[in-house]
């Protein structure tokens, strides 16, 4: 698999993301926002985690309009895979890639921490090294996580099977204060009506290594290269 990881002004997790796919064996390498392009070949496009252009405006409001992204949003229309975390998944929102908005956190605090996240479906290119509903140990690092959309689009979301995970606690149980900043049906992440576009706000490049204590993350990473 050939990955391209968009770097925007801001971007800091473009390392981690960089690595996780390596160790998976993809072959990645580094896209500069203000590219008109994507490299040849390409399978794969991955928006790192960060806080692009400052996060001014709202958080990817900037980075959704930036040069590179009419190459991601015709890469996806063909069916290419793209991955948005934390960060990256506001960008999906804010480009019209993916829908809702993700929204100040309900504490209005940033939280960092360890997170687990409940898999809803394993039959996607990002899921399928996973069993459904399993609990993975990951991470999240956020202070506008709360994914909120219109009540129809709620109900197409989980109408169609395209909530891809939850947060829940260490036993897969979802809701309460397992969901740390009040996202709508305890959603972390979605898919594109195609299944070819995620974005989620949790960390799993942060738990692909046991030095740092865990490793569920590359679960995901393995799909993509698999698929």
């Amino acid at each position: 698999m050939k990955a391209a990881i968009v770097l925007f002004p801001g971007s800091n997790r473009e390392g981690d993301a960089f690595r996780a796919l390596r160790q998976a064996g993809a072959d990645a390498s580094i896209v500069w926002h203000d590219d008109h392009a994507l490299p040849a070949g390409t399978d794969l496009v991955v928006l790192p985690g960060g806080f692009s252009y400052g996060d001014y405006l709202r958080c990817g409001a900037i980075a959704g309009r930036a040069k590179i992204m009419d190459a991601v949003r015709a890469h996806a229309a063909r069916g290419g895979y793209v991955l948005g975390i934390c960060n990256g998944f506001q960008i999906l929102c804010e480009s019209g890639l993916l829908p809702g908005v993700l929204m100040r956190n309900r504490d209005l605090r940033f939280v960092c921490k360890r997170q687990f996240l409940r898999v809803e479906r394993n039959d996607t290119a990002f899921s399928r090294a996973y069993a459904k509903h399993q609990a993975i140990d990951v991470a999240i690092a956020h202070g506008e996580g709360n994914y909120e959309a219109h009540d129809e689009t709620i109900r197409e979301l989980e109408d169609q099977g395209r909530v891809a995970f939850r947060y829940c606690n260490a036993d897969g149980v979802v809701g309460g204060d397992a969901n740390p900043n009040g996202s709508t049906n305890d959603i972390a992440g979605i898919y594109s009506e195609k299944l070819n576009v995620l974005g989620m706000m949790p960390h799993p490049e942060n738990l692909i290594d046991p030095l740092v204590g865990g490793i569920d993350g590359r679960g995901l990473f393995q799909s993509l290269v698999a698929a």
